[in-house]
């Protein structure tokens, strides 16, 4: 996971909902697309703020921007994977809107994070494991290039 950037996982088809959406459409998006939370976009398109079924739980209001949550914590494209997990279990989140140029380009979630857990890759020089849905570009012990890993899915439970 040390290797692997965000835009490795995330997801780039992003639900978003406006800062006029009403409360009922939120829940709507979010019960129809299976999702936790949605990122709300201002009218340039930028982030304001994110409303999650915890925020539609235990917030009055009727828009997004009444029940939005605001100062929401993002990543980079290029923001480690494992700096995104610690950042999800310290800060207690589920997920992290991912920004380029301050433009909402995709996002990143713990199942994102939790699906790289089941893959690896074994270099066949060193016999080093990475895991990651993606080969490797490098091996992180002995340097050689992606064209010397193979394929090792760990099976259920492992």
């Amino acid at each position: 996971m040390s290797l692997m950037k965000v835009h490795e996982i995330m997801t780039t088809q992003v639900v978003t909902a406006d800062l006029d959406t009403t409360v009922a459409d939120l829940a709507e998006l979010l019960a129809h697309h299976r999702i936790s939370a949605v990122p709300v976009l201002d009218a340039s398109g930028a982030l304001a703020g994110l409303v999650s079924e915890s925020d539609l739980l235990s917030k009055q209001g009727a828009t997004a921007a009444e029940v939005m949550t605001t100062g929401v914590i993002t990543a980079s494209a290029d923001t480690d994977v494992e700096d995104v997990r610690h950042l999800l279990v310290e800060q207690r989140i589920g997920r992290l809107p991912v920004l380029t140029a301050g433009r909402l380009v995709g996002i990143v979630s713990r199942s994102d994070v939790v699906a790289t857990m089941t893959t690896h890759w074994v270099c066949e020089t060193c016999g080093e494991q990475v895991a990651g849905p993606h080969t490797p570009s490098r091996c992180p012990r002995c340097h050689g290039d992606g064209e010397r890993f193979t394929l090792q899915e760990q099976p259920p439970g492992s």
